[in-house]
């Protein structure tokens, strides 16, 4: 490895956004070097890499924008993002840094928007007759995982993702779809790269519309369940089922307008079949893992048969693929905003390329809204009338969502409870694996809510 790839290896892993966390890593090489700014010997550089890891079993590409400064030229803010000394071309000795956190850089970057080019392997697109604005630096958004998003002023947020698949971005692709509607951040323009070893373009980053004010789902739902919880006077606040109402209408519209923009078609019975062999497949994989999911296969079982037994043929379409709480945003009007079309970022881009039922986006969102109640629930166990209250919540914020679902033109969820049932245990079952393996104190919230599923999802 070179004295940079060294570098790397070590800080990589620390990163949130890196996906092989507690897997050592066994080689590393940087594929591919493309500069976007060089501003001489003291000024910042600003390069894009595309890293590859090796680790046990598996292999990732990762994007990094990297910055480099001589050390007597680099601002004490940045000296939390150094990875480390680089001994660059011609003996000169450089600090390199994550360059998402260098305010000089970050609008370089926004600026290379505004004359956008379809030439070289790194290009800076936008879309027809868009005029991007400049003068502003990027602030990273915090709370991001997988991507780093950058937010400038009031104008726009660049989204960079991290991890490198070939083609382009489902986010990218969805969000262009939709463009126009009420529901998505517009789309502004992306960078997209010619990589080695992939046959089409790859999207790299994708800019949008930012929308200042807007409230997290995640947020305002667990504020409202731990409120109703406490006992707040019921006068004194507001439900958050009527929101969680307007979501489902919303969710529905969005879905319509993928149906009416991009491919549709419809799983055959014996495809509905086979589909449901994936889901037994699954939950024998997470069994063997997590032991306690064992006890509660019975019952997981006996709906994904349901499931295989479904009689007619099952719409699929283009979906969000990963659709909780936390990707949807209430803005200052009230409205819903749906973010982060990307999909289950940890399968490949053809995976979430795939079409699939829009129940599946509903029963994600039913897990989430069990999931804000099980939050409350984690450091209480045992608080029996804690535990009711929560679960309560959940329900009614579960019914108003599907109700606004079918009145904003989806799927009725309650004429299609076999369906919807076998895809929310699909969704617990990957749950329970990623809290297993994560957040080990949290496995108590998909393994409850498997166990108290032996009531259709959406009672009356």
């Amino acid at each position: 490895m070179s004295q940079l790839e060294e570098l790397l290896a070590v800080w990589m892993p620390r990163q949130r956004w890196f996906s092989g966390k507690g897997i050592p890593i066994r080689n590393i090489r940087v594929e591919s070097r493309h500069t976007l700014v060089s501003a001489g010997p003291e000024g910042p550089d600003l390069n894009l890499l595309v890293v590859r890891a090796g680790q046990r079993g598996r292999s990732s590409r990762y994007q990094v924008l990297l910055g480099s400064r001589s050390s007597r030229s680099l601002p004490a803010e940045l000296a939390g993002a150094a990875i480390g000394v680089h001994q660059a071309p011609g003996g000169r000795s450089r600090v390199v840094y994550d360059a998402a956190n260098d305010a000089q850089l970050t609008a370089m970057l926004l600026e290379r928007f505004a004359a956008p080019s379809a030439a070289g392997h790194v290009r800076f697109r936008t879309l027809p007759g868009e005029r991007i604005r400049t003068g502003s630096s990027g602030r990273v958004l915090t709370g991001e995982q997988s991507n780093t998003s950058l937010v400038f002023g009031e104008d726009y947020v660049l989204k960079t993702f991290r991890r490198v698949w070939p083609g382009p971005n489902p986010d990218l692709e969805l969000n262009r779809a939709l463009y126009g509607s009420p529901y998505v951040a517009r789309p502004c323009g992306w960078i997209e790269a010619d990589l080695p070893g992939y046959a089409e373009p790859t999207t790299l980053a994708m800019l949008q519309d930012y929308i200042p004010g807007a409230s997290d789902g995640w947020v305002l739902a667990t504020a409202d369940a731990e409120a109703l919880t406490r006992g707040a006077d019921r006068a004194a606040r507001t439900s958050f089922t009527g929101d969680a109402a307007l979501l489902g209408r919303t969710t529905a519209e969005v879905h319509r307008a993928l149906a009416r923009t991009l491919p549709t078609d419809v799983l055959s019975v014996t495809a509905v079949a086979e589909l449901a062999d994936a889901m037994v497949e699954r939950l024998a994989m997470a069994s063997a893992e997590v032991p306690e999911l064992a006890e509660h296969a019975p019952l997981v079982m006996e709906a994904y048969a349901e499931f295989a037994q479904v009689d007619e043929p099952l719409p699929i379409q283009r979906i969000h693929g990963d659709y909780h709480l936390g990707q949807v945003i209430r803005t200052g009007s009230g409205g819903w905003v749906l973010l982060d079309f990307e999909g289950e970022p940890t399968v490949s881009v053809a995976e979430r390329r795939q079409l699939a039922s829009p129940l599946r986006d509903v029963a994600g969102m039913l897990r989430s809204f069990d999931y804000a109640a099980g939050y409350l629930l984690v450091d209480h166990p045992g608080d029996e009338g804690l535990e009711w209250s929560a679960r309560s919540w959940a329900r009614a914020n579960r019914e108003a969502f599907c109700r606004g679902y079918a009145d904003g033109g989806g799927a009725d969820p309650e004429k299609h409870l076999v369906v919807l049932r076998a895809f929310e245990f699909d969704k617990a079952v990957y749950e329970v694996l990623y809290e297993a393996r994560n957040r080990p104190h949290w496995l108590r919230v998909p393994l409850e809510s498997i166990a108290a599923a032996a009531a259709p999802p959406v009672p009356r």
